[in-house]
């Protein structure tokens, strides 16, 4: 009886030794734990305006368009709107609109959108040493709705008629800012737009001003990579076609030669059989 008691003395002394231990172990992480937390610092979040969809260059700034969202706010970028009032116009004032193309989830900047009621120009919307020119292309394959403005395309001239009819890439990578029509507004070409206006650099404004002249032009939507550009040489109609030429060879008819002398004279007759 004494051993079994001093055994199971041993025992519950054992468990109690191991109990405080484990106790001892939790509180300390606990405690270092709080610690850590209180250490990191705490990042301060404030509201800010951004937009719920693009925002193309001329379009209106309304409630549809953006929304409020927390931002930290060491990371605020100068310019950015913070609550609804500066942005949306009161009843019966005109609304602001966008300068610059504003994409989904951008934050919305003063530097992008115009003054309540202010004309937007297309002049607001070209870069350093740019130019905007018009040029008339064929609406029927350039246009349909699937062009807008903030698109980039490739212009390809053609010319000639019938045997000489060629076309060639004249400009590639250009910016669209808008179109030139009485109801076509800057964001989609509709169906009634009648030409298209590029960003360009002086050098390519030239180029197209001289093209207008030349022929037909056309755009070519390019993808939003950024591909690079490629050398391309003009076409011409038969490269299309690949019309295979046939070569009619004319066999001539046989001959008899007869060789007539009448003294130091020669003279040779042919004859066909």
């Amino acid at each position: 009886m004494r051993m079994r008691a001093v055994v199971t003395f041993l025992a519950g002394l054992a468990v109690t030794t191991g109990s405080v231990y484990a106790a001892r172990e939790i509180m300390a992480n606990s405690s270092a734990a709080v610690v850590e937390a209180e250490q990191q610092p705490t990042i301060e979040l404030v509201e800010v305006i951004v937009a719920t969809r693009d925002i193309e260059f001329g379009h209106v700034i309304n409630h549809g368009a953006i929304k409020s969202m927390p931002w930290p706010k060491e990371a605020m970028p100068d310019g950015a709107f913070d609550h609804f009032g500066p942005l949306l116009p009161a009843d019966g004032k005109e609304p602001r609109r966008a300068i610059r193309t504003i994409s989904k989830g951008e934050i919305v900047l003063a530097s992008k959108i115009s003054e309540f009621g202010e004309k937007v120009t297309l002049t607001q919307s070209l870069g350093p040493n740019l130019r905007a020119v018009s040029i008339k292309a064929d609406t029927q394959t350039s246009f349909g709705g699937l062009i807008t403005a903030g698109d980039r395309v490739d212009v390809v001239l053609t010319q000639g008629r019938l045997e000489t009819l060629r076309s060639a890439t004249i400009l590639q990578n250009a910016r669209v800012i808008g179109f030139d029509s009485e109801k076509a507004s800057f964001g989609n070409a509709q169906g009634d737009a009648k030409s298209v206006i590029l960003e360009v650099t002086p050098q390519e404004g030239q180029k197209l001003a001289l093209a207008q002249k030349a022929g037909t032009l056309s755009l070519l939507l390019r993808t939003l990579d950024t591909a690079e550009d490629v050398e391309l040489g003009s076409i011409s109609l038969d490269d299309v076609l690949w019309e295979e030429t046939v070569e009619t060879v004319v066999e001539e008819p046989a001959q008899k030669k007869v060789v007539v002398r009448r003294g130091t004279d020669v003279e040779t007759r042919m004859f066909e059989q």
